[in-house]
């Protein structure tokens, strides 16, 4: 059985997708963009306040299915470019302290609403 996670403390899903979704003891948490929940607006400033937005959306999510980061178990980050790659690792890692997930990080060539960064996780109870 599956259970739909959902709060207002992170953005509203930008299509036909839930925030995110348990299932067997796993929380499958839908790619993040830096948003701002209040706003509804892209965050300004580069790839270092997009990573924290993205990161503080998630945790939002987290907190609501009663979780923090570190249940986090898998992340893939997706970048718009490969040399925002070092600024968002140093903003990653003021998330993610000790017992890191492990995690994946692709180059693309373009994110929804034209962001720099895109996170998704997958978090266990």
């Amino acid at each position: 059985m599956k259970k739909i996670i959902n709060t207002d403390k992170a953005p509203k899903a930008v299509g036909p997708y839930s925030q995110a979704v348990e299932a067997g003891g796993l929380v499958f948490i839908s790619g993040q963009i830096p948003i701002v929940p209040e706003t509804g607006k892209i965050i300004e400033g580069g790839i270092a306040e997009q990573t924290d937005q993205v990161l503080k959306n998630m945790g939002a999510i987290l907190a609501e299915a009663g979780l923090g980061y570190e249940n986090v178990v898998k992340t893939t980050c997706l970048l718009n470019d490969m040399d925002n790659f070092v600024p968002m690792n140093e903003v990653y890692a003021k998330y993610f302290t000790e017992k890191m997930p492990a995690r994946a990080a692709y180059g693309v060539v373009k994110l929804p609403l034209g962001v720099l960064v895109e996170i998704e996780a997958i978090a266990v109870r």
